[in-house]
């Protein structure tokens, strides 16, 4: 089962989601306050589940609602996605992956780790 680790930054606070394995699968922007940070993370075990995956790295790809995964390319050429809640706001991104394959193996394990995962702070 994965988890949210809450941490505090330079700048504020954030966090991370969590494999069962212990690996980094998706991580949230900064926020000023705890309180928002679980809002986050409200926000990511409320749209994960249901978030349709756009893959921006094939020519004449099609435009999903939001909330949606979008899969792009990052300077670096790596594949990396990002989740939009229903607003459109983006609520966690994920590391650079080689992989087509495995960039989108890591939106699953967020589709599947997320929604029961425990919010722990470290």
């Amino acid at each position: 089962m994965g988890k949210f680790v809450i941490k505090e930054t330079k700048t504020g606070i954030k966090f991370d989601l969590k494999a069962s394995n212990g690996e980094v699968i998706a991580t949230s922007e900064v926020y000023s306050s705890e309180a928002a940070c679980k809002n986050g993370i409200k926000s990511v075990q409320n749209n994960a589940p249901v978030a349709a995956v756009e893959n921006q790295t094939v020519e004449g790809y099609n435009t999903e609602k939001n909330p949606k995964f979008e899969i792009y390319t990052d300077k670096a050429g790596e594949f990396r996605f990002r989740l939009k809640a229903t607003n459109g706001q983006i609520i966690a991104v994920s590391e650079g992956y080689k992989s087509l394959a495995s960039c989108k193996n890591g939106i699953e394990s967020v589709k599947k780790n997320a929604p029961d995962a425990n919010i722990v702070t470290e």
